[in-house]
């Protein structure tokens, strides 16, 4: 079983920054695709970024982040993070890590096998 923890959520004013990192637990874990979504109240999960699990320089990202946010892993700590820079308050919602045991990426919910409870990020304007 894979454990996915998310922390360094919080509350910062619009402009500002903070990071978000997620822990996978398990042998394999450096070997699984990873993502981030975000969840606003009354609202769909949304898909934020990705990143493969053999190479950290194959990324992608939702139009409404690219530029300002950058999901990097440490696979040696079975780490991702996720930098978030120049937020603004509509990027306010729960953001959820997600892991699947094999390569590739999706920003369909539905194909990522494990996830974490989530960390609150709040931007006050």
């Amino acid at each position: 079983q894979v454990q996915v923890v998310e922390s360094g959520g919080g509350l910062v004013q619009a402009g500002g920054s903070l990071r978000l990192s997620c822990v996978a637990s398990g042998r394999t874990a450096s070997s699984y695709s990873m993502g981030w979504f975000r969840q606003a109240p009354g609202k769909e999960r949304d898909f934020v970024a990705a990143i493969i699990s053999w190479s950290s320089r194959s990324t992608n990202y939702a139009n409404s982040v690219k530029g300002r946010f950058t999901i990097s892993r440490d696979n040696a700590k079975n780490t991702v993070y996720l930098q978030m820079n120049s937020l603004k308050p509509e990027d306010t919602a729960l953001y959820y890590c997600a892991a699947r045991g094999s390569t590739g990426w999706s920003a369909d919910p539905s194909w990522y096998h494990y996830w974490g409870q989530g960390t609150q990020v709040t931007v006050s304007s």
